[in-house]
């Protein structure tokens, strides 16, 4: 148990071994709770940090924020609820995927929880397997969204290095535009639009036409966009 106020931290493991792992992490002021879930997720091979109330969870993911994992919360805790914890981090942690936990059905509770995007309600008590079940699909599903986050990043990075005339001319050919349209579109020649599309799909490290477009259809581009 960690000296910070009912942390339960990790892993017998190597701290630097155990780190890589995916984390759970549990958010319920009923420490029976924290302490029961703790040796079951750790059994599955999952690193677990466990928190009081949603404030000590919050102060948490400022310093650690984007690891792969999922979040086990309870819908009643003594500072903020569950669905309000939920709300404050949706936007900035789309990787994380939520698992309710409530000790009492609550139908208008649930659908609002669904319907905000948690992966998963369960009612306690509940069976260890289905829990085990739900934290491994949702662990899953943190692992393609941080694999598209990371692969969006890359490519935005690569956007932010062309001039703002190649990111013009790569707006108007991935939306469908041939390279002479281009050109009467900016008012340069057909020769320059060439040079410009060939250094973008260089420096976008695009590796066919097709690729170009699905960057752009990524980052959203439109005619005329000069970011």
């Amino acid at each position: 148990m960690s000296s910070r106020a009912g942390f339960g931290m990790t892993s017998k493991d190597n701290p630097d071994d155990s780190h890589a792992k995916p984390v759970v992490l549990v958010v319920d002021d009923d420490i029976s709770v924290r302490e029961a879930l703790q040796p079951l997720l750790e059994l599955a091979g999952w690193r677990v940090i466990s928190f009081p109330d949603a404030q000590a969870f919050l102060d948490w993911n400022e310093s650690e924020p984007g690891q792969v994992g999922c979040l086990l919360l309870d819908f009643s805790l003594p500072d903020l609820n569950g669905l309000d914890l939920q709300e404050r981090i949706a936007k900035d942690r789309p990787e994380l995927p939520i698992i309710f936990l409530t000790g009492f059905g609550d139908v208008p509770m649930s659908v609002r929880a669904m319907k905000a995007g948690a992966a998963e309600f369960l009612t306690k008590p509940f069976d260890d397997e289905v829990l085990l079940t739900a934290v491994d699909r949702s662990i899953e599903k943190s692992r393609e969204i941080s694999a598209e986050r990371a692969s969006l990043k890359v490519i935005e990075e690569r956007y932010a290095e062309l001039s703002r005339r190649e990111r013009e001319v790569m707006a108007l050919i991935v939306s469908g535009l041939l390279n002479k349209q281009v050109g009467g579109e900016l008012g340069i020649s057909e020769i320059t639009v060439k040079a410009h599309r060939g250094r973008l799909m260089e420096k976008m490290k695009a590796r066919s036409f097709a690729d170009l477009v699905k960057m752009g259809q990524r980052l959203g581009l439109e005619p005329g966009a000069r970011g």
